[in-house]
């Protein structure tokens, strides 16, 4: 890059403070609360048969009609209404069961094809293949409006690789970016809790700007509670969907959300020595050589969670990092890396005595 090429660079990347502030336009809500925004991204996610793929048909079927469908609110703007759905996961007959769900939640004949839709099933081609053929039909697709990637992890070989996980969310930043859009896509839940899968998770947490989580109901099978895991607006009230006679998502009647648990403080310091062990074990279960930064707080994320039922933001676990470090239980060594001291010792300091 010459330093001309640079400078062009260079400018293109400030913000003055004269530069006019445009909100992005809201596109997709729920009630009150803003759920998808042109020039963002959000993730539909759920452990297998919670019926993440219908709460995906309902999404698009509310994008396609500029309508509601189940609880969702949409109002795409003239010039964004076009819609790209890319499944990586099922074969072309389940694909065409999916576009004509959509066709039938949308009020239209089942197989009359609409112009504003195309579906793309990319099971058969490769990791790079996917990735490159989204692109390409990004670009010539200038009037798309939302783009459903149903099968996020399968644009990773890895899904264990925080370098191609955040290789991947850099993609989709940047093509909701480049192209105002919103991208919407669908990742698999950890079957021992309800984490995102992977490196890919933990960098989805970061940066989606909502993310929803399908879960099936304890009491009936066919109902799929939606709940918000992570919005950056303000959180809706979960609502709950059944499948019907026809083969498609409607509210469930008479359903109301359980009341939230109450909180459970994460107090580490009050942990024993054999609670930060178990945790600790498991979050470096195989890991024998120094791990750097951001590869730590994901371990440390799954340990605490998997074993104490502690799911914490980054900002807590970088905290419980600081203390783990503090009591000599994890070592920072030469290249900013940290390893874990298997025969550390940590005495849990004495609570002074309540005095009358």
């Amino acid at each position: 890059m010459s330093p001309e090429e640079f400078r062009q660079l260079w400018e293109s990347l400030l913000v003055r403070a004269s530069d006019k502030f445009e909100v992005p336009p809201e596109v997709v809500r729920i009630g009150d609360s803003v759920i998808c925004t042109l020039g963002n991204f959000s993730a539909s996610t759920g452990k297998g048969k919670s019926k993440k793929t219908f709460n995906v048909s309902a999404i698009v079927a509310a994008a396609l009609t500029n309508g509601r469908v189940l609880n969702y609110q949409a109002s795409f703007p003239e010039g964004k209404r076009r819609i790209l759905y890319f499944d990586t996961e099922q074969s072309a007959d389940y694909c065409l069961k999916i576009i004509r769900r959509i066709n039938r939640l949308c009020g239209y004949p089942e197989t009359m094809d609409q112009d504003r839709i195309k579906f793309a099933h990319l099971r058969e081609k490769g990791t790079l293949m996917r990735r490159w053929i989204i692109e390409q039909a990004l670009a010539i697709e200038p009037e798309v409006g939302l783009v459903i990637i149903d099968g996020l992890r399968d644009l990773l070989y890895d899904i264990n690789s925080s370098a191609e996980a955040a290789e991947v969310i850099g993609l989709l930043m940047r093509w909701s970016s480049q192209y105002n859009l919103h991208i919407h896509t669908v990742l698999h839940l950890n079957k021992a809790d309800d984490n995102v899968r992977g490196h890919i998770g933990t960098e989805l947490n970061h940066k989606a700007e909502t993310i929803l989580q399908i879960t099936k109901n304890d009491a009936d099978g066919n109902i799929s509670e939606v709940k918000a895991s992570l919005v950056r607006d303000r959180e809706f009230r979960p609502f709950a969907f059944s499948i019907n006679e026809e083969g498609l998502p409607v509210l469930a009647e008479g359903y109301e959300p359980a009341p939230l648990p109450p909180r459970v403080t994460f107090d580490y310091q009050s942990m024993t020595e054999e609670m930060h062990r178990v945790a600790l074990d498991i979050a470096f279960n195989g890991i024998s050589d120094p791990i750097g930064y951001n590869e730590l707080l994901h371990q440390l994320m799954v340990g605490y969670s998997s074993s104490l039922g502690f799911s914490r933001s980054r900002t807590i676990i970088a905290k419980l990092k600081q203390f783990l470090i503090k009591n000599d239980i994890l070592r920072k060594v030469p290249g900013r890396k940290y390893v874990y001291n298997r025969d550390f010792h940590y005495v849990q300091p004495e609570k002074p005595e309540e005095t009358v």
